[in-house]
């Protein structure tokens, strides 16, 4: 089976930080410092970025481990750029919110698939078994 290079594991790493850094500068002061009247669903993804956040730094650790964390960023970002960024800059709707939110997904859409190691991604998570769905039998 070959290996992810030591090269790509730094390049794994790196985008980890970058997650840790980017994004937990931005997220922590607003989880801590919140309004009481904060919009619930405002909580709930501020709660989520945060999450992702801290296992980034499980990432940096173990960067093939949580590659899984990355795979999710992926393809929430891509999510978001095709039923909510594209949509709305097509319809001329843009808020300088959402077009940072753009930049920021698009750079996920664009980089992430530059980093995954995808030859990994396929053996471990599509070609491998699954774990068992029963119990086994002594």
């Amino acid at each position: 089976m070959p290996d992810v290079s030591t090269f790509r594991l730094y390049l794994l790493r790196a985008t980890y930080l970058l997650i840790l850094v980017g994004m937990g500068l931005q997220i922590w002061p607003l989880i801590l410092r919140h309004p009481s009247d904060l919009e619930h669903y405002r909580g709930v993804t501020r709660s989520l970025i945060g999450a992702v956040t801290i296992l980034c730094v499980l990432g940096m650790r173990y960067p093939l481990k949580m590659l899984p964390l990355l795979l999710f960023e992926l393809v929430w970002k891509a999510i978001w750029v095709l039923s909510f960024g594209l949509p709305a800059w097509s319809a001329d709707q843009m808020t300088p919110d959402m077009q940072e939110t753009m930049k920021a997904c698009l750079m996920g859409v664009v980089v992430f698939p530059l980093v995954i190691p995808w030859g990994h991604v396929f053996r471990e998570y599509v070609k491998a078994p699954g774990d068992r769905w029963k119990k086994a039998r002594p």
